[in-house]
């Protein structure tokens, strides 16, 4: 896995393009304390209206190993590395490096497992959605992760009414 002590994360980009070091966050997040302060950090700059970057996708890997380690749901995980996953390829976003595929791969491979663990535990149609996202992407279902992920019940309703 990419090491937190790697040189690369001072210059590495996050959703506003520019340098986002989440090393901090990761290791207030593996404190399990404030946990709210980062999942808002992540959101706040690892992804901003549909741009991504490197420093995104290298938290992720991380961002699954903590979030395994504690073993308490939270939507935010499979909701941001959905989130994260979903924007990579489109617009102006950097493709995943090389160095970072085989840990990124496995870390949405791990969530989905993690999530299919907790689902049945679930009781907010939110939670469910955020987990049956990154389950839809773990199979390579990308469309149906990002209806999950984007639309509510409401919405999916309104767009069904007018087939």
């Amino acid at each position: 896995m990419f090491s937190l002590d790697d040189e690369r994360w001072d210059v590495l980009k996050g959703g506003y393009r520019v340098s986002f070091d989440p090393r901090p966050w990761l290791g207030l997040l593996e404190s399990g304390k404030d946990r709210s302060a980062v999942w808002e950090a992540f959101w706040e700059n690892l992804h901003h209206h549909g741009d991504v970057g490197e420093a995104s996708y290298a938290t992720v890997p991380h961002m699954v190993r903590i979030y395994s380690k504690l073993g308490v749901f939270d939507w935010h995980a499979f909701a941001i590395v959905a989130c994260i996953e979903l924007c990579r390829g489109e617009r102006d976003n950097p493709p995943l490096p090389r160095w970072l595929e085989e840990d990124y791969s496995r870390a949405i491979h791990e969530l989905a497992e993690t999530g299919i663990s907790q689902f049945l535990q679930l009781k907010d149609v939110e939670d469910v959605r955020a987990v049956l996202s990154i389950l839809a992407i773990a199979k390579g279902a990308r469309l149906h992760a990002k209806f999950l992920l984007e639309f509510t019940d409401d919405e999916l309703l309104e767009l069904e009414s007018k087939l």
